[in-house]
């Protein structure tokens, strides 16, 4: 596979791969050290990679902060990336041709805002997903953990121990799960008065 030409560099003189952070969203972190680079740290996306480039001369302690510095900021682009209904149909068509052999093949893919209890839903007859409004901003693993689910109801109806096999696939499924729940326990706690102080 030739080289990505928005981060081609010297050589790297070190390059280590570590699991994720907690607030990471990808499975593994690369950093690459390069003597070329002097100053400046970039990240990028590579697969379920999350690659980090480094001057060589950083110390480890300064190469730790950077990296969590750059998750941080990464999640954040892509949390405020919003996809269009084309993009949301693309992503569905990669998804299933990844985890489920392309066998899951929606007519439709489609936001809607009349889904406040749900996070998305599927009409195997018609082959139509719809995901809920409020999912859009959130990060991008929840947002395909949702598209599987409901591209997992296209292969099998119910929520019986063949779907939820099917899901296995997904390397971040219980941690979108957790997502998701955090968000609905979040929902129904008490707001507090505002106070005069704020």
């Amino acid at each position: 596979m030739p080289a990505d030409p928005l981060h081609r560099a010297a050589k790297p003189q070190r390059s280590t791969t570590s699991p994720p952070t907690s607030g990471s969203g990808a499975s593994a972190i690369e950093v690459r050290r390069s003597a070329r680079r002097r100053r400046t740290v970039s990240a990028y996306r590579e697969g379920d990679r999350t690659v980090v480039l480094i001057p060589a001369r950083m110390s480890e302690a300064e190469e730790q902060r950077w990296v969590t510095v750059m998750l941080d900021k990464l999640a954040a682009q892509e949390s405020r990336r919003v996809l269009g209904d084309t993009e949301l149909s693309e992503r569905a068509e990669r998804l299933s041709a990844q985890y489920f052999e392309g066998r899951a093949r929606p007519s439709s893919v489609r936001w809607v805002t009349n889904q406040n209890t749900r996070w998305g839903s599927c009409t195997p007859s018609e082959g139509s997903i719809r995901l809920s409004h409020r999912l859009q901003g959130m990060p991008e693993y929840v947002v395909d953990y949702v598209l599987l689910h409901e591209l997992a109801h296209l292969l099998v109806p119910g929520h019986g121990p063949r779907f939820w096999r099917l899901l296995e696939a997904y390397p971040r499924t219980e941690r979108a799960r957790g997502y998701l729940e955090g968000v609905v326990a979040a929902d129904r706690l008490p707001r507090m008065p505002a106070t005069g102080d704020e």
